[in-house]
């Protein structure tokens, strides 16, 4: 964080401070929640949760250097007091960019964020210091911690936003205001709590809504092949960049292809010319996050060639999407367990599908371990159903259903597409997943792990590369 004075810090969030005997000593470490990340200098932010109460670890915190912690009553520590630890950690966020004066970039959607805000940062990098989101840190605590890791020398804050409800982003941005605002899709992650795609996009679209006029500097980043994200042109001041396959897009991807490993390659079109693009993530999928990550980077003054080269050497950042890993024996695992909804399982499994092409020329298999889409009310069923039909029409060799009723309705899916015998399977749990695969995977196989994070199916990818070679692999 850039270094404030803890009566500094009082004043932005409103606080009292409590037990500091030089008021002047600044926080010049990182600000964290977890007090095992203190460093020298932090403040430690003292927040009551479900099973743990921060407050319960002031003490620690101090004794691991942290300068001071942002608390909610006296902890016989040095401390700033607060009404509201969270509002307080917001408003000391929104103080921070001001002062910096970076760019904001911020960016939501129903599926992708985390891999286009990847890919972003790695182009933004290569021109000034740039900040990130890190992981799927994208809530009203995520965001914050996030823009308050930014120092003095930070030109760039790319921020990544959630939203579980109408009025989230809305108050994201207003803890840090966004200048360029990026849209990537509506789906139907979440649908069971907005209850339609409609009512997705009036969430997210309060993203461009927040932006700067255009005379100000704002911008809006829309998808210009999902209607209801171009739609949302009208509803704010910026001015509006497109991107994607459609002619009409300002940064275009023409001729998109597949190579024979299921990598994307493009024509990047930009207003500044184009290039050739071949990236290393795998999946068609990553053509609309890179196109996004174009426009971004475009806006920001990168030339073609340089937005061309840096994607084609970009990677994942953030664990468990996309997470391709061959072992010693030639069997080929995908770990793409973080996250799942209809859109990202269909694009997981096409990409499966792709690479399947490859190893089945070497006599391969393609293996869909999948387990359950959450928070999809009424339309569960046919969600599921519809992604097992799915990978029998991808002609995915074996699909591994993991867990309760909604695997159930996975594999019912294939089982009614056509998929009968040994072709697909529901096992119980992520124990019995590893068991059947140990005992039937060979080389030259593909095996893709895939469902919601709360089902941490991602034991199942992390057991599969233990011990690959020999001994036994224990789901931990």
């Amino acid at each position: 964080m850039i270094t404030l004075s803890l009566t500094e810090i009082a004043e932005i969030v409103g606080g009292q401070p409590h037990d500091i005997p030089d008021p002047a000593v600044t926080v010049d470490g990182p600000v964290v929640i977890d007090s095992r990340e203190v460093k020298p200098g932090s403040l430690f932010v003292a927040l009551p949760g479900e099973q743990v109460d921060g407050h319960d670890f002031a003490q620690r915190a101090v004794e691991a250097g942290a300068a001071a912690v942002l608390a909610a009553r006296p902890v016989g520590v040095p401390a700033i007091v607060v009404d509201d630890v969270e509002a307080a950690l917001g408003a000391l966020a929104r103080a921070v960019v001001q002062r910096l004066g970076a760019t904001v970039v911020a960016l939501t959607g129903s599926a992708g964020k985390t891999s286009t805000k990847d890919l972003i940062a790695q182009l933004l990098e290569r021109k000034a210091p740039t900040v990130w989101t890190p992981g799927s840190f994208n809530n009203e605590l995520g965001l914050p911690l996030t823009a308050l890791r930014a120092t003095e020398e930070t030109q760039h804050l790319v921020l990544e936003m959630g939203a579980r409800g109408v009025g989230h982003i809305r108050y994201l941005t207003g803890l840090t205001p966004p200048r360029i605002g990026l849209v990537l899709n509506v789906g139907t992650a979440h649908i069971g709590e907005f209850g339609s795609r409609e009512a997705i996009a009036e969430a997210k679209g309060e993203l461009v809504e927040a932006l700067p006029a255009a005379a100000e500097g704002g911008v809006a980043v829309l998808n210009a092949d999902d209607p209801l994200v171009r739609a949302m042109a009208a509803r704010t001041k910026a001015r509006v960049l497109l991107f994607g396959e459609a002619a009409d897009a300002d940064v275009r991807g023409e001729n998109v292809r597949l190579t024979d490993d299921g990598r994307p390659a493009f024509e990047l079109h930009t207003p500044t010319g184009c290039s050739d693009v071949t990236l290393r993530l795998y999946g068609e999928h990553h053509v609309s996050n890179a196109l996004a990550a174009a426009a971004v980077a475009h806006e920001l003054g990168m030339s073609v060639t340089e937005i061309a080269v840096a994607l084609s050497e970009a990677g994942t950042l953030s664990r468990w999407r996309m997470e391709v890993t061959e072992r010693p024996d030639g069997v080929t695992v995908v770990n793409d367990a973080y996250n799942a909804n209809p859109e990202s399982m269909r694009a997981a499994l096409r990409a499966l599908a792709a690479m399947g092409k490859a190893s089945r020329a070497g006599g391969g298999r393609t293996w869909a371990v999948l387990g359950q889409m959450a928070e999809l009310g009424d339309a569960s069923l046919a969600e599921h159903d519809a992604v097992g039909r799915l990978a029998v029409r991808l002609n995915v060799s074996k699909l591994v259903a993991v867990g309760g009723r909604e695997a159930s309705w996975l594999q019912l899916g294939a089982y009614n597409e056509g998929s009968w015998g040994e072709e697909s399977v529901h096992v119980s749990d992520a124990q019995a997943a590893v068991d059947l695969l140990r005992s039937e995977l060979r080389p030259g196989d593909v095996v893709l792990v895939k469902a919601s994070r709360s089902v941490g199916l991602e034991k199942v990818a992390l057991a599969l590369l233990e011990n690959s070679t020999e001994g036994e692999v224990a789901v931990r």
